[in-house]
């Protein structure tokens, strides 16, 4: 009997070996399962915040505080790092700031999450067109290529930049007839594009037109804010 109950022994000691293994793996599971619950909580916390200062910086630059929007964009970023190449307002910000060499950073990274927004390609270029250090010939030898938008009129605007010629300004004035949202976006790039190249005066009458239209009151779209901007921070209204 002794020996038959020690012979049973050894295999008793390797079920509660085996016992004990398996509750090791499924308490490092659980362990695992927590923390990464964990992390996503605080994933998705920062990401609301981040998100709540985004608007914050939104705000501040409607006001016409660009310094306060880049602050605000700023945090968001400390705040979760995700949001960095998706950052065009801030891109927008430092345009009005004069912090253009950063501006043109932050529309690049945001191209290459975006490649068919001919805008940020755009603002980029007029970035590196108004970088005292770049200026016009380098941004158009750098110009970033888009995919094909899904705005008619941003086949026009892109020309213009590319091209720099007033045949181009003429076709992106056409184009702006063919409505509302067209009208108002040829005359801000039209504005943007006179605004690098020295012309204050065509550059201030296309602004002040793009913000006349009933799409720059009506609408709510960001880009009637920065046209109004636009002209706030050169003192034209």
């Amino acid at each position: 009997m002794s020996a038959a109950r020690g012979a049973r022994a050894p295999r008793a000691c390797a079920t509660r070996d085996a016992r004990r293994r398996t509750n090791r793996r499924d308490a490092l599971r659980g362990v695992a399962a927590a923390i990464v619950a964990t992390c996503a909580r605080a994933e998705r916390a920062n990401a609301s915040v981040a998100s709540e200062k985004i608007k914050r910086g939104a705000r501040e630059f409607i006001r016409g505080d660009v310094r306060g929007a880049i602050d605000a964009f700023d945090d968001a970023i400390a705040s979760d790092e995700r949001f960095s190449a998706y950052m065009w307002q801030r891109g927008l910000a430092l345009y009005y700031a004069g912090a253009y060499e950063e501006a043109a950073k932050q529309f690049r990274l945001d191209v290459a999450q975006n490649p068919n927004d001919t805008e940020e390609s755009v603002w980029c270029f007029a970035s590196e067109a108004m970088d005292p250090e770049k200026g016009i010939a380098y941004a158009r030898e750098n110009m970033l290529i888009t995919g094909r938008d899904s705005r008619p009129v941003m086949s026009s605007v892109f020309a213009l930049f590319a091209e720099g010629s007033e045949e181009a300004a003429t076709r992106l004035r056409e184009a702006g007839r063919s409505n509302a949202s067209d009208e108002f976006y040829s005359a801000l790039y039209l504005g943007l594009f006179y605004e690098i190249n020295g012309d204050e005066e065509r550059a201030r009458r296309e602004i002040e037109r793009a913000n006349r239209t009933a799409y720059a009151r009506l609408s709510g779209d960001y880009m009637t804010d920065v046209a109004r901007v636009h002209a706030k921070t050169r003192s034209w209204s």
